[in-house]
């Protein structure tokens, strides 16, 4: 009986273990992709501005009004 608790608490051990080191590995994924997203995010920000700008521009020229588009 004591042989048996033994090897059930053993066996728990190692699957917390598990659990650590697969949430480990899920927060370095997170931290990978977020770098990345900031990465692009400085290297195309000016392109990325710049067709947003554009498509309000010309969606305040084809409008009624023609008002200028908030930008900032």
């Amino acid at each position: 009986m004591v042989t048996y608790l033994r090897i059930i608490l053993t066996a728990h051990r190692a699957r917390m273990d598990e659990r650590g080191a697969s949430a480990v590995e899920y927060g370095l994924l997170v931290a990978g992709i977020a770098a990345i997203i900031v990465a692009v995010v400085f290297l195309l920000g000016d392109q990325i501005t710049d067709a947003f700008q554009d498509t309000c521009d010309e969606i305040a020229n084809r409008g009624e009004d023609g008002g200028p588009c908030v930008a900032d």
